[in-house]
């Protein structure tokens, strides 16, 4: 296309109207009208997001150059691919073995709190459909998820399922500005609504206002009506600091989340909510205080001498 007036128009027309639909998406949140276009988006790109993610694994890629080295490669370039292999092995089994242990600490998790989980892997990172913070996992309708399914990992709540595609689902983060959940404190059952600050952060809005809160409080969600999003007993995250500024009426209450939205590998959805509130049983044990170690004293008693010289019979 030729640099004239009309084409510039055209972009200028382009760019207002992609504004136009970015501001309709935002406001009209999950009630948006391109709602339909991210499920069938999802639909589309979600199963090319899982085959690349599997396609990549180095533990796949080193079977299938095993197997075709000797046809393709002379004996040296062989033996390198082979070097390549076993590095790439030794990786994978790194990985393998962290992924055994997300696994294991997931299940233990899902098991404490009596819910039903479906596993899978995070094959996508940020999603085609629009600009949260969100992850594409490889599960989907046909594994039994649907929208707004608690997501969750060994260590705590994840996010909320958002788009569901066929063999994939959208998840929204705990981290993104637009997450909300309603959540409980340990112990002292004060009830608040803890939202998404961004990166690996999370503030905390107490209903009673005059609630005692401190350093290294729990909290853990508080649960839904019919346990959707969320279900009841989800660790969260934990209390890091308390502001409260000059002439303000609320407290700001930073919370860090259990789970570290940049590491996130194996997660599960709750397909079958508990039977019951497990509370506050999901939450790890408190570390024990180290008992302060008590500083050895020494006692010296000091007995006076008389004086040699001196007589002590004398009247």
């Amino acid at each position: 296309m030729r640099d004239s007036k009309e084409s510039r128009l055209l972009l200028v027309l382009l760019i207002v109207i992609a504004f136009a639909l970015i501001t309709v998406d935002i406001r009209g949140g999950e009630q948006s009208p391109l709602d339909g276009a991210r499920r069938t988006t999802a639909s589309v790109f979600g199963p090319v997001e899982s085959t690349v993610a599997h396609a990549v694994n180095p533990v796949g890629n080193a079977i299938g150059a095993v197997r075709d080295s000797g046809k393709r490669h002379d004996r040296i370039a062989r033996l390198e691919k082979e070097n390549s292999q076993l590095r790439q092995k030794l990786g994978s089994s790194d990985r393998n073995r962290s992924r055994a242990r997300q696994l294991d600490k997931l299940l233990k998790s899902a098991g404490a709190g009596g819910y039903e989980i479906k596993g899978a892997e995070v094959v996508g990172i940020g999603a085609a459909q629009g600009f949260s913070w969100t992850i594409t996992i490889d599960a989907g309708r046909k594994d039994g998820l649907a929208r707004d399914m608690t997501v969750l990992n060994g260590d705590g709540l994840v996010g909320r399922v958002t788009t569901v595609g066929p063999r994939t689902a959208t998840v929204l983060l705990a981290n993104d500005p637009d997450f909300t959940v309603g959540t409980r404190m340990e112990n002292s059952d004060e009830l608040g609504f803890t939202t998404g600050a961004g990166d690996n952060a999370l503030s905390l809005q107490l209903l009673n206002g005059k609630a005692k809160v401190k350093k290294g409080d729990r909290l853990v969600t508080f649960g839904s009506r019919a346990n959707r999003p969320f279900v009841p007993g989800v660790p969260v995250g934990e209390v890091t600091k308390v502001e409260r500024q000059a002439g303000a009426l609320t407290r700001t209450v930073n919370v860090r989340p259990y789970a570290t939205f940049s590491k996130l590998d194996v997660v599960g959805v709750v397909v079958v909510p508990p039977k019951r509130d497990p509370r506050d049983g999901v939450l790890p044990p408190k570390p024990e205080k180290k008992k302060p170690k008590p500083t050895p004293t020494v006692t010296v008693t000091a007995t006076p001498s008389g004086n040699p010289g001196a007589d002590t019979d004398a009247p």
